[in-house]
């Protein structure tokens, strides 16, 4: 099955999911049936769901649910349901834009999200000159999908959710032609995989025709990534704030960005004296959640750089569901935060932009206070290394689930580590694998059976794993896990090289010797005797290898020679990097790396450079 029926069939279930708890039970499965116009009794109800349920849980986990659907024969029943999804969630369905793919092809969209993230990028990007061309977007429209097209606003998308990701020197902005779209556009997507995007199925010529779900599905990773980037405890203490008694600071940093959200409603639900939410779809249908939610969050007028803003509750007594979501929106709007949701999107509980409009809500007004509590450890709440984020943002680009947020508590079950395993190509056998819930009783151990598994694999996959156990993978033990993870990556690198060359094995000193036979046969006077070469941290060196792949390509008036100080030389990084993504290279080393040559990182750059130079024509 590909990878893109997956992810349908993900969306699919969750749209099933009626209470979004990860199952889909007899209520949820009987609701489905009556909206197909299928209604069943109740006891084929439970006939079906003793068929589905495999583990005899009486519920249907995403699991078990996938099993079923890929032997599903009834192709009729199958669209049936779509159909039905489609109905209710309001998304639009479209053939395939090119001629190979419109023969037999449907795919569908969100006019929501299409809503959503338009008005989002023209508010992102209201007086970004570059864009001056196709802003403001009109929502009610499909110019987003056509606004994309030349790369330059996902470009600029990029950079908002991680800043300094793209040299703005490597975007081409004027005269642009086929060609310099095309760069742009190969900037943009393996920029978007280098911050952590999925996006093993997407093409630059995919965003050139401006597919819909796929443009769609690019844009909400990269905004959300923009809007998760400060819901973690290292880059805002005062979350600290939301420690429930008993718990630890290591029990906070284990959350999800989604789950810290949900908690933090929650904390200032509780101060408003209002039930707690357990979700940001049908708990919020009613809108008295956020009423409540917003008038904790505003402005007091105790800063001096915010002048008190006082929330009219009086919408709260609507009779009307949709008169209520806009009377709360209304209020969101004097805080500047009436984004992503319209009053439907409430009522309707679309959890995707809700999360994205609480998101918002809490970047601009989090209303938390750091506890001052001198039994609280802050030592432990240094933020990841670069070569952590580096780590952690390649395994979410290969479309890993669940995504990676912590990478060690995270990489505790294993779970992510063996499907890298089959990225490399090492068979998993899924039947000797734990998958969640996992019971309060014996859980760990299901764990750390899978964490032996997994170092097991790496031995017979002849990695070095001297002294690690699968007790340090399931300890979280950062030293041993990331001397895992990075024989991973390694591997899938050179597994890569290895396609391009027919078979043939690779090794440093393979990648070494081609990057100074392509730069002798270019004229270049660089070279690197091995990838802990002190020159390499200038620059020059890579920036000469791009030069050779793609002859003129490289604007040598903007690159620093002589004595570089340490700023001259991360100039010349970050240009490098942006540059080698630009001519079709997926680099996910950081320009530090460069600068203080980093050899695993750097052998990183110069084996994907390899790869787009065994590309060439």
């Amino acid at each position: 099955m590909l990878q893109e029926d997956i992810d349908e069939l993900e969306e699919f279930f969750a749209s099933a999911d009626l209470d979004n708890d990860g199952y889909i039970c007899e209520t949820e499965l009987d609701e489905l049936l009556d909206k197909v116009e299928l209604p069943t009794p109740k006891y084929k109800l439970r006939t079906m769901l003793m068929e589905l349920d495999t583990n005899k849980d009486k519920k249907i986990s995403y699991e078990e649910f996938l099993k079923i659907v890929t032997k599903l024969k009834d192709c009729q029943v199958a669209k049936s349901f779509r159909q039905a999804i489609n109905k209710r969630e309001g998304i639009c369905a479209t053939g395939g834009t090119s001629e190979l793919s419109s023969e037999g092809t449907q795919h569908s969209f969100s006019e929501e999200e299409r809503f959503a993230f338009a008005n989002w990028i023209n508010t992102a990007l209201e007086k970004d000159p570059d864009c001056q061309h196709v802003l403001p977007l009109n929502p009610n429209t499909n110019c987003l999908f056509k606004a994309v097209c030349d790369g330059i606003v996902l470009c600029k998308m990029i950079n908002l959710s991680v800043p300094d990701t793209i040299d703005e020197r490597t975007i081409n902005k004027k005269k642009l032609t086929p060609f310099t779209i095309q760069e742009n556009l190969n900037l943009a997507l393996n920029s978007a995989s280098a911050i952590g995007c999925h996006v093993v199925n997407i093409g630059a010529l995919d965003l050139k025709e401006g597919k819909p779900h796929l443009v769609l599905g690019l844009l909400w990773q990269i905004i959300k990534i923009g809007l998760f980037a400060d819901i973690e405890l290292s880059r805002n203490d005062a979350l600290i704030a939301l420690l429930r008694d008993g718990e630890t600071l290591e029990d906070l940093m284990k959350l999800s960005p989604e789950e810290l959200l949900l908690r933090w409603a929650n904390f200032h639900l509780e101060n408003a004296g209002h039930k707690k939410i357990c979700n940001f779809s049908s708990d919020i249908k009613d809108s008295r959640a956020y009423f409540h939610l917003l008038d904790q969050i505003s402005p007091k007028g105790t800063e001096d750089d915010q002048p008190c803003i006082n929330i009219n509750m009086s919408g709260i007594n609507e009779k009307d569901d949709v008169m209520r979501a806009e009377a709360m929106l209304q209020q969101a709007d004097r805080l500047g935060c009436r984004q992503f949701v319209t009053p439907c999107d409430i009522v309707s509980g679309n959890s995707k932009l809700n999360l994205a409009f609480v998101a918002n809500l809490f970047n601009k007004y989090p209303a938390l206070t750091k506890p001052d509590d001198h039994e609280i450890d802050l030592g432990g709440l240094e933020g990841e290394t670069r070569e952590e984020r580096t780590f952690r943002n390649w395994m979410n680009s290969l479309g890993v689930n669940p995504t990676v947020h912590h990478l060690y508590s995270d990489l505790q079950d294993a779970l992510v580590l063996l499907q890298l395993y089959e990225k490399i190509k090492v068979a998993v056998n899924w039947e000797k694998v734990n998958r969640p819930p996992y019971p309060r009783l014996g859980g760990n151990m299901k764990k750390l059976e899978n964490c032996n598994y997994a170092v097991r694999l790496g031995k017979d996959t002849k990695f070095s794993l001297v002294g690690i156990a699968g007790s340090d993978l399931n300890d979280g033990n950062s030293v041993l896990t990331l001397a895992l993870v990075w024989q991973l990556m390694r591997r899938f690198t050179l597994n890569v090289l290895a396609e391009l060359g027919d078979g043939e094995k690779v090794n440093d000193d393979t990648i070494v010797n081609w990057v100074n036979t392509t730069l002798a046969e270019a004229g270049k006077s660089t070279k690197i005797a091995s990838f802990k070469d002190k020159s390499i941290s200038s620059s020059l060196a890579v920036l000469d290898v791009i030069d050779a792949i793609q002859k003129n390509s490289i604007n040598y008036e903007v690159v620093k020679t002589g004595c570089l100080s340490k700023e001259d030389k991360l100039e010349n990084a970050k240009y490098a990097i942006s540059m080698a993504r630009k001519i079709g290279a997926r680099v996910y080393a950081l320009p530090e790396d460069l600068v203080e040559v980093k050899p695993k990182m750097v052998m990183t750059v110069f084996a994907c450079l390899m790869g787009r130079g065994m590309k060439r024509v």
